[in-house]
């Protein structure tokens, strides 16, 4: 399969291609909500398992690692899979969805009071 990037695929392609690999494979019938927002914190969890442990700068420097880069990218990959999957099952169209929670984001970390702090909204 040819390789390709952020810049030349889209979400429904993305979504339509994670949907036909469940199809194809009758996994349909286990992807219930409840099931793929199981699964995809379990992933999530696997995701953050590779970095453990590890001091902030520690983190960056992993990305360096070639054999740990590849692991987390898996890993990545299968929390979005999932995503996609839960999207795909509920009929969420996604990036509705980013825009809609972006513009609540903005409202709730406006730039005058959130830029360069990691506090919650409420404590702004």
């Amino acid at each position: 399969m040819k390789s390709r990037s952020d810049a030349d695929v889209c979400i429904a392609e993305l979504k339509r291609r994670v949907l036909a690999f469940a199809h194809e494979r009758e996994w349909e019938q286990f992807h219930s909500p409840k099931n793929l927002s199981m699964a995809l914190a379990a992933e999530a969890a696997e995701l953050m398992e590779n970095f453990l442990w590890m001091q902030p700068e520690d983190s960056r420097r992993a990305m360096d690692d070639e054999r740990r880069r590849k692991a987390i990218e898996e890993e990545l990959a299968d929390v979005v899979i999932y995503a996609l999957q839960f999207a795909n099952q509920t009929g969420i169209d996604l990036a509705t969805a980013i825009e809609a929670k972006m513009e609540i984001n903005a409202r709730k970390y406006p730039v005058e009071k959130a830029r360069g702090r990691s506090e919650k909204y409420t404590e702004l």
